[in-house]
């Protein structure tokens, strides 16, 4: 029985977290090897499209470990922030495909943009649905008492009888 009087719960929900973790982080890993991949095969030659992918590269690297090491109780906030993360990296590549971003534009027939579109896609999923299940999951904090009159201090005692006086 878990601490809750509820046999499993607490096996199911710690299975369920760490099923999440581990997709969550192999989803923000695998967004940061298209990116470091693309970067490598010619990108990094793009004015500002190139740096944003090493950067997009690099940093969902740090993410996907801050994913996976990440105690417990900072995860919602880590979920969270990647998931954002991912959705802005997204919506560069729904621009990049439509509009165009900072002068370049992206080809649906290019190397990986449909396997990002699936990654990306499938990863704000994850973490959304990490973030909300670990941020949602209240702490049970040991109540204080509830205190109906809080004494008065001497000095606010003295004052209410001279008030009284006059």
């Amino acid at each position: 029985m878990s601490g809750n009087g509820k046999p499993g719960m607490a096996t199911s929900r710690t299975v369920a977290t760490v099923v999440l973790r581990a997709a969550a982080a192999g989803l923000t890993a695998a967004m940061a090897g298209i990116h470091l991949h693309l970067w490598a095969s010619g990108y990094r030659d793009l004015d500002t499209i190139g740096a944003l992918f090493l950067f997009n590269g690099v940093a969902g690297c740090v993410l996907a470990v801050a994913l996976l090491v990440t105690p417990t109780r900072w995860l919602g906030v880590v979920a969270a922030v990647t998931a954002l993360f991912t959705a802005g990296t997204l919506g560069a590549l729904f621009l990049s495909l439509t509009t165009g971003l900072f002068g370049f534009e992206e080809s649906p027939d290019a190397e990986l943009v449909r396997p990002t579109l699936g990654v990306e896609t499938a990863g704000v999923i994850v973490l959304t649905t990490l973030a909300v299940a670990t941020l949602s999951h209240h702490h049970h904090l040991p109540r204080l008492p509830h205190v109906h009159h809080l004494p008065h201090t001497q000095h606010q005692h003295q004052r209410r009888h001279q008030h009284r006086r006059r």
